[in-house]
């Protein structure tokens, strides 16, 4: 029989479409998904890709409400819609809603194993705040066993005393092929896809949110400390919006202007043009849980210059393999990685098919299974 598994989670994300589907095909998951919220359009501009879903789901009523830099979202029916839908097994996308507290509740009444799907690590500067640590290690210490995408968030899960036996990996992961391909129907007529865009013959990319803690303005002063030859041969391009890209607008207008580009939000069909073109990714990052973004331009075949604070650091990128890595905040080590790969496009070339290798291993079929060891329903029968 299969094992009915209800995953929690906030919204309908795109990057999370492929993972559910490759987890409703295993043959050992009974899956349903209960989402708290169908987007969050204040803070995301995902499209919603309803059409690609072939998982059972539900969207639960709700009211959301932004206070100061906190998300606060209340939810009706958490309880019945579990009740309905008879798991055998809970995984909840986090801990800091209301409905994921009810969920656990429900769970232990319930006697329900309960799982958190956690992607917290040490090197995120959310940490430390009392109140939250608090609530987090209450909620921790009712969890059944935790899912993980890579190494750095089951550290940070044994710093607050998890046992490893309790930690399961699943590694995160993006539709690999739908970039892949994508990639190389651009680069079959790069010249006219770059005209198009009115993108520079070459160029450093960034893909994220335009805020402070994506790095975006240590970004620009590195930017500004390249030799004027390499600023001349290299621009560099950011897609995203944010509430600094007006500063970051005049700020760029003193360095470089015709050789930065700003190109405001990409959906994801858009996306792989700007990583086909591109020489590398550069993401600089404060603080991420894991960085997706370094996932899609891996398997666009690129090189990454990544901060060490990415969730994903220690798992995606290999030093001087398949990119480099950085401290945050560090605009003279950001500058010096920046000008060592400007210089070597053979590098590039070679740390690209190097990316694309390694991402192949991270995969939505590679999570599905992850998650299926966690809930014990690796095979398609149980005893």
């Amino acid at each position: 029989m299969k094992r009915r598994l209800i995953i929690l989670t906030e919204i309908i994300s795109p990057y999370r479409i492929p993972l559910f589907n490759a987890l409703a095909g295993h043959p050992g998951v009974d899956l349903h998904v209960i989402f708290l919220a169908e987007t969050d359009p204040d803070l995301r501009q995902w499209r919603v890709y309803k059409d690609e879903i072939k998982f059972s789901y539900q969207v639960l009523r709700s009211w959301r409400k932004r206070l100061g830099r906190y998300n606060c979202l209340l939810n009706r029916g958490v309880n019945a819609a579990l009740s309905a839908a008879a798991p055998e097994v809970v995984l909840c996308g986090g801990y800091n809603y209301v409905a994921s507290w009810q969920a656990l509740r429900w769970s232990r009444i319930h006697h329900v194993p309960f799982f958190l799907w956690s992607e917290s690590n040490v090197q995120d500067i959310r940490q430390g705040h009392f109140p939250v640590e608090f609530l987090k290690r209450s909620f921790i210490r009712r969890c059944s066993g935790f899912v993980v995408p890579g190494r750095s968030a089951a550290e940070y899960l044994r710093t607050l005393q998890v046992q490893d036996r309790a930690i399961f990996i699943a590694p995160n992961a993006v539709d690999n092929q739908l970039f892949t391909s994508a990639a190389a129907i651009v680069r079959q007529n790069a010249e006219l896809q770059r005209r198009e865009r009115s993108l520079p013959e070459r160029y450093f990319l960034f893909v994220g949110r335009l805020v402070g803690e994506k790095g975006v303005f240590e970004l620009l002063s590195a930017y500004a400390k390249l030799d004027e030859r390499t600023r001349q041969e290299v621009g560099l391009v950011l897609a995203g919006e944010g509430a600094a890209r007006p500063q970051l607008e005049a700020a760029a207008s003193a360095i470089s202007p015709r050789m930065i580009k700003f190109c405001g939000f990409a959906h994801r069909e858009e996306l792989s043009a700007y990583y086909a073109l591109a020489d590398m990714l550069i993401l600089p990052t404060y603080t991420d849980p894991w960085g997706l973004v370094v996932n899609e331009a891996m398997a666009c075949g690129l090189p990454v210059i990544l901060s060490r604070a990415a969730g994903c650091a220690a798992d995606l990128v290999r030093e001087n393999w398949n990119g480099l890595l950085i401290p945050p905040r560090d605009v003279l080590s950001l500058a010096a990685a920046m000008q060592t790969l400007a210089r070597q496009p053979e590098l590039c070339a070679t740390m690209g098919a190097n990316s694309a290798q390694h991402i192949s291993h991270y995969s939505p079929e590679e999570w599905s299974l992850g998650i299926a060891r966690a809930i014990g329903a690796e095979g398609g029968a149980r005893d």
